[in-house]
């Protein structure tokens, strides 16, 4: 026979199971207590009632200054009956124990006589057997030398403890029951979200990325993990198709030099080794296609550093007002035909949390598309602010402006707007990385990057970049 051990159990009976007995042993432990008390209470009161029937009984005898004898122990014997209460017994006893006084009632003398044998001791109230609790005072007056005795019957309370024991008894019956339906309850509750997602995750394993979880937003700590859990599959998802899609780009990139390059070999291998002008033009072309290749391979292998580089946080610090003006007069001296304004006076004085050398490849990627696509307008501005702790670089052309379709994924790796864009502006086709390159070398350092455009007006890269205070720098 298979044994199941508590740690195999599955987590809703395990939740079940826990949530039940600790509910038990509440309702347990405040019953117990509360039992405790009642009985305590409901025992003291009957004491009380007690000893105020014997201070009555001393106060009238000492007021009246009571012989115990002829007259006076008639009205004493009728002052008893008239205090005496139902299933209690009075008595005054002499010196040597002998009754001189005594009324009853519900008192048998069968229970009478277990007082009677016990051993006497003056100023003593206890609960002896057969539910009889006894007092005694003692009392002089003039040459009466003896005690007062009262004994009750408290089998009444005994009954009501029993049955407030018994009715205590059930309740715990009940609350086992109670206990395990609502333990059931609770950890069907708190189980069902976790069953969810991991029906979710068998779903994502035989239908693919796109599964999510449903679930209401309870603003509890399982609605937030099932949340982060979607938000993480939606990162996932977006992250395996760009995966997909830059290796079909790359394929793509690759492949084709390489095909042209086979075809110009293959072509001077059959025949046009033996003219000079074929041959030539083959080599020409082969060349280029090599170049290509080897530019294609160097981005890929900046792009793979940039997105996992390991930056010294406290050599990350550079004047940036500086290493901008000597990357705007790089490009310039590039391309002397345009004019790059430069407002950079809120920089003045101000540390940026980047390596002077990943700002500048920052700048001329972003310089060389803004030339790049603005043949007709030859006019960029390069202008800085502070926003914040952070500070904002515009590079802004007038050139021909990217689609609205393409702007979400100009900066995916290998993506690349229409060819019939880079023909009207008399643009070189690229391979897709600039972008991809600047936006993750500026993410690594905290910042981010991000692209305004419209068609036929210009474009707005707007880079923020987290301010190093002095203090720290230093």
């Amino acid at each position: 026979m298979k044994r199941y051990a508590p740690s195999r159990l599955p987590i809703k009976w395990k939740l079940t199971l826990w949530s039940s007995v600790l509910l038990f042993l509440v309702f347990i432990a405040y019953n117990t207590v509360q039992y405790y008390f009642v009985e305590k209470w409901m025992m003291r009161q009957e004491e009380q009632a007690a000893e105020q029937t014997m201070r009555e009984i001393l106060n009238f005898a000492l007021e009246r200054e009571i012989s115990f004898a002829g007259a006076d122990l008639d009205e004493m014997r009728s002052f008893l009956q008239k205090i005496n209460q139902h299933n209690q017994r009075i008595r005054i006893l002499d010196g040597q124990g002998v009754p001189v006084a005594v009324v009853s009632d519900g008192i048998e003398d069968s229970l009478a006589e277990t007082i009677t044998r016990a051993p006497r001791e003056q100023w003593r109230s206890v609960h002896i057997s057969k539910n009889l609790l006894l007092m005694e005072r003692p009392i002089t007056i003039f040459q009466f030398d003896g005690t007062v005795e009262i004994v009750k019957n408290i089998q009444e309370f005994e009954k009501l403890s029993g049955a407030l024991f018994r009715f205590m008894a059930i309740g715990c019956l009940a609350a086992v029951i109670v206990s395990g339906l609502g333990g059931r309850l609770l950890a069907r509750q708190l189980v069902k979200p976790l069953q969810a997602m991991n029906e979710t995750m068998k779903n994502v394993k035989q239908k693919g990325l796109s599964e999510r979880v449903e679930f209401y937003d309870n603003h509890d700590e399982l609605a937030t993990t099932m949340k982060m859990f979607n938000a993480m599959m939606d990162k996932l998802e977006r992250s395996f198709q760009q995966q997909r899609q830059f290796v079909e780009d790359a394929s793509h990139e690759l492949r084709t030099p390489i095909a042209i390059v086979e075809g110009h070999l293959g072509m001077l291998r059959r025949w046009g080794k033996h003219d000079p002008a074929v041959l030539e033009e083959s080599l020409q072309i082969s060349v280029e296609e090599l170049s290509r290749l080897k530019a294609l391979v160097e981005e890929l292998l900046v792009l793979t550093r940039a997105e996992n580089l390991q930056m010294d946080e406290a050599a990350a610090v550079c004047e940036p007002e500086q290493v901008i003006s000597q990357t705007v007069k790089k490009v310039n001296m590039l391309h002397p035909a345009f004019i790059i304004e430069r407002d950079l006076q809120a920089l003045s004085g101000v540390k940026l949390a980047i390596s002077a050398e990943h700002l500048e490849q920052i700048l001329l990627i972003l310089l060389d598309n803004a030339v790049k696509y603005s043949r007709e307008r030859k006019r960029i501005a390069v202008r800085a602010a502070i926003q914040g702790e952070r500070a904002r670089l515009e590079i802004i052309d007038a050139g021909i402006g990217i689609p609205a379709k393409d702007l979400p994924y100009v900066t995916d790796r290998l993506y690349r707007v229409d060819k019939a864009r880079n023909r009207k502006s008399g643009a070189t086709d690229g391979n897709g990385l600039g972008l991809s390159i600047a936006k993750r070398l500026v993410e690594r350092y905290n910042g981010a990057l991000t692209i305004e455009s419209v068609e036929q007006e210009g474009t707005t890269v707007n880079v923020l970049l987290p301010i190093r205070s002095i203090a720290e720098s230093v």
